[in-house]
């Protein structure tokens, strides 16, 4: 597969401003050395102020880029200067891509002696490789696969210092509520350690992850109710602990002493703590062998059988922990089975796409898919597929569905769509992108990708502007009704009582000053007096500011004899105001 060009919005897109000029520089220094392409993947090497040249490596598909890495430690959101530099340079000079063999290639190339002194050599050279060898060896030469096992631990685990850390924690966030801490000072900290007894269930040694958790849920009461006197609330840590003890216990084969014992405490802290610990109590009571259970499990009962009886609130809850143990053991069609009957359907679907049911996924996904959520699982599974147009499927039936991750689905559907050569999906896609969060950026983007039928887009998306009323798409209209000179939407976004972003005025008002030079007049004194009537100091640096516009907006309208009347009573009334009167005199207001 020929590496795919990246348009240069994609790009900007997936960049701050400021990385995507430096990657510019970058590209045309010639910083961008050996690109080499092995079938999906393009690496290169990009020269810059280190010894060692940053290494990038970029995965893509028919459908454009899928992932982008750099070893350079910039951490600010997008893409880096040394990622942007490579694929510019891959859009500008394309033959001097290198395509060379893919491991599948290179390995095709060898007999099997060759192939084992191959490995032999890697296994030396790092010895911590045998250990997943001998991983890749049994899952291979085990065409069923046994549930995952874990060599037991020879000794119990020691769990006094989780409880001396729960002691700890409570008794130095009882300290804080003493001298006034008004935030949570122990959810954060309790949440790192049961997450550490979850991690004991995740790698198989459920035993441990109860005897961790017995700790810290037993210290956790003991210290209840000195931290009740203080109004100490630990939001979510009662639902942590309840999650964590039902993956424990479906992790571990109790007998019926031990499953008795635990009820009881279970109960007896549910009390103590005014916790709710059902889902707990339910999975120590079904266990795996419950009736119910296994008929779910076997795919004997449907899941319109399933709902005619009232089910408790935790069900779904419960059944994704299942699933997570299932999944670690291997046992596909069992999660299958209980996952369409939970209703669950994006672990459905997915899991559907991931074992090859690529067809019955997506029939289904047309009836069943009822959440974005859902729909952004299974395109970006179809995509990891391969499936691309699938995939492309998918996302535009998601987009139907509104939530807070719809603007950034979007905009993966865009560009998905741009690489797969389908402008009008990926124009309506950007569309619905404009409208959760309008941006320059995205308008730009929009008059090349839809040729002649900007005329009739633009409008829409004029109306989507103007109807935004988030607090955070201001800038977005400022920029985008002055790039118009649409000087009266740009002064209507502005013309607010208080006026919470100043530059965002001073940038309409600098642009409107020669059509609507009262308006400036009329905003900017009031905004200007406040602050100098106040007495305020340390803002008269921004009064300034507003005064810059309005003796510009008298000179523009030709009324600098106004100006002057105007400049006479400040000084008139704030001449005692040292500050403030060297400030007009810096700033040439005279």
């Amino acid at each position: 597969m020929q590496f795919p060009s990246i348009s240069e919005g994609v790009i900007r897109q997936n960049s701050t401003e400021n990385s995507f000029s430096r990657g510019k520089e970058y590209d045309r220094a010639g910083s961008v050395v050996d690109v080499v392409q092995r079938g999906t993947m393009l690496q290169s090497e990009v020269e810059g102020t280190e010894v060692k040249p940053y290494r990038v490596t970029v995965e893509f598909d028919a459908g454009g880029v899928t992932a982008a890495h750099c070893t350079c430690p910039y951490e600010y959101g997008g893409w880096c200067k040394h990622i942007i530099a490579t694929l510019l340079t891959c859009n500008r000079l394309p033959d001097q891509i290198e395509v060379r063999p893919t491991l599948v290639q290179l390995l095709d190339r060898l007999n099997p002696v060759q192939t084992q002194r191959l490995v032999q050599e890697l296994v030396a050279a790092q010895p911590e490789l045998i250990d997943w060898v001998d991983r890749q060896v049994h899952l291979m030469t085990n065409p069923q696969p046994a549930k995952t096992s874990r060599k037991p631990r020879r000794s119990p685990i020691d769990v006094t210092p989780f409880r001396r850390q729960v002691r700890h924690i409570l008794r130095e966030g009882i300290r804080e509520l003493e001298y006034g801490c008004e935030h949570d000072p122990f959810g954060e900290a309790l949440s790192e350690l049961i997450d550490r007894a979850r991690s004991f269930s995740q790698n198989g040694d459920g035993e441990s992850a109860l005897a961790i958790l017995e700790a810290i849920t037993q210290s956790y009461a003991e210290e209840w109710d000195e931290l009740n006197e203080y109004g100490g609330e630990i939001y979510g840590i009662d639902q942590e602990l309840n999650e964590a003890w039902t993956e424990a216990i479906l992790s571990t084969d109790l007998d019926e002493a031990q499953a008795v014992d635990l009820q009881t405490m279970l109960e007896a802290w549910q009390d103590e703590l005014q916790a709710d610990f059902g889902m707990s109590l339910a999975a120590l009571e079904q266990g795996w062998s419950d009736p119910t259970l296994q008929e779910i499990l076997v795919g004997t009962i449907s899941e319109a059988e399933f709902w005619l009886e009232e089910r408790p609130d935790f069900t779904a809850d419960l059944a994704l922990i299942r699933l997570q143990i299932l999944d670690r053991q291997n046992r596909e069609a069992e999660y299958l089975n209980l996952a369409r009957v939970a209703g669950l359907t994006k672990q459905y679907l997915t899991r559907l796409a991931e074992s090859g049911e690529v067809e019955t996924a997506i029939s289904l996904a047309q009836t069943e898919l009822s959440t974005l959520e859902e729909a952004i699982a299974l395109s970006k599974t179809l995509r990891e597929s391969n499936h691309l147009a699938e995939a492309l499927d998918i996302a535009q039936q998601g987009l139907a569905f509104s939530s807070y991750e719809r603007y950034d689905f979007a905009i993966w559907t865009g560009e998905l769509a741009e690489g797969l050569s389908q402008p009008e999906i990926a124009i309506e896609a950007y569309q619905t992108a404009f409208g959760d969060r309008p941006s320059f950026d995205l308008y730009q983007r929009l008059p090349t990708l839809s040729g002649k039928g900007w005329k009739q887009l633009k409008p829409k998306l004029l109306k989507a502007l103007r109807q935004a009323d988030a607090w955070n798409s201001d800038e977005a209209k400022v920029t985008i009704f002055l790039h118009e000179e649409m000087w009266d939407d740009a002064i209507a976004t502005v013309s607010k009582r208080y006026i919470y972003n100043p530059s965002l005025a001073y940038r309409v008002m600098d642009a409107v000053i020669p059509y609507q030079p009262d308006w400036v007049i009329d905003t900017a004194i009031p905004q200007a007096d406040e602050i100098m009537n106040a007495g305020r100091s340390d803002k008269y640096s921004t009064a300034i500011e507003w005064l810059k516009r309005v003796k510009a907006a008298y000179v523009e309208s030709e009324r600098q004899a106004e100006w002057q009347t105007y400049r006479s009573s400040l000084v008139l009334t704030h001449g005692k105001k040292r500050k403030l009167i060297a400030l007009l005199d810096a700033a040439k207001l005279s």
